[in-house]
């Protein structure tokens, strides 16, 4: 049987103060009846990703879309149909939305996020919502204080909230030494902390997650740690997002995209074999190599959450 296949444009709609998204019921009398959603609706098949969602959200919640932003794309499959869903993040709009179709819509809180039950389709979207646009890898520092100085500068003057432990060359005593500090420094910026580590490492210092290696990754057969711990990896082709999607990992890296002083040996991938392979991934997707913050609008236009950099975030 072919399955029909059903184009959406859905709105991730955000406060003015970055702290709450915008989401709405569906009605009762339709599938996933009563469960939440990100606003928005089908396309016609003439429409945009961008003109349809524009269309949705005004007859939806009467507001007016002037800035917008791609966030993800999420293919999900259904016992009778295939999804796509295209998700865009809006900036800015005119209009105070309400439910112009009498759905209750609701304005909630990022980290209240997960108390609200949504159909299946939507929960990578959840991610992409609660994850930042930078995600700082820490380059290997053998002086504890510039580490600790480094660290401090980009999470008060950067604004970085989302952070990848790396220290391959400190052994297991000196590694755990710097993650205690580093996650303080992280808690008392708002930010999260990801150990590049074994997951059992998180028994000895409680961070908010683990980026595993691709070589780890690829040994697993499940979930090494538990759900309300943020999972990563680190992925270079379709074989590994596959086999991090089937563990449920929360997010990824993908690289190189560019040829990197750490592995001038290693083929980049570039923009468009890099879009090819987010367009499937089905979970947020952090591009990695060579990567400025100049390249975080090209990467969010061609389906990255964003950019991931060790050299840019690290001075």
């Amino acid at each position: 049987m072919v399955k029909r296949r059903v184009h959406v444009a859905a709105a991730a709609m955000i406060s003015a103060d970055q702290k709450q998204v915008l989401i709405a019921r569906r009605p009762s009398n339709v599938d996933h009846g009563g469960l939440w959603e990100f606003p928005g609706g089908k396309l016609a098949p003439y429409e945009t990703g961008l003109e349809g969602l524009k269309r949705e959200l005004h007859e939806e919640l009467g507001v007016e879309i002037s800035c917008a932003q791609p966030l993800i794309r999420v293919h999900h499959e259904y016992p009778d149909k295939h999804i796509l869903l295209d998700v865009w993040q809006v900036h800015a709009f005119s209009g105070e939305p309400f439910g112009r179709e009498g759905q209750a819509v609701r304005w909630v809180p990022m980290n209240e996020l997960a108390n609200y039950p949504f159909p299946a389709a939507n929960l990578p979207i959840l991610r992409a919502v609660m994850l930042p646009t930078e995600y700082l890898i820490t380059a290997e520092e053998t002086d504890e204080a510039r580490f600790d100085a480094r660290l401090e500068r980009a999470l008060k003057e950067d604004n970085i909230r989302l952070v990848q432990l790396r220290a391959k060359e400190l052994d297991h005593n000196a590694f755990v030494a710097r993650a205690l500090r580093a996650l303080a420094l992280c808690r008392h910026y708002g930010a999260r902390l990801l150990l590049n580590a074994a997951p059992a490492l998180l028994d000895d210092v409680d961070a908010d997650g683990i980026q595993l290696t691709s070589e780890r990754l690829m040994q697993l057969e499940r979930r090494p740690i538990a759900e309300n711990k943020w999972l990563s990896a680190s992925t270079h082709n379709t074989a590994q997002l596959k086999q991090a999607a089937m563990l449920g990992c929360d997010f990824v890296t993908l690289s190189p995209l560019r040829t990197t002083p750490s592995h001038p040996d290693v083929p980049p991938m570039g923009w468009h074999d890099f879009q090819q392979l987010v367009e499937r991934a089905g979970m947020p997707v952090f591009a990695l190599g060579g990567m400025t913050r100049f390249d975080a609008n090209h990467a969010r236009a061609v389906g990255a959450q964003g950019i991931a950099s060790i050299r840019d975030f690290w001075k």
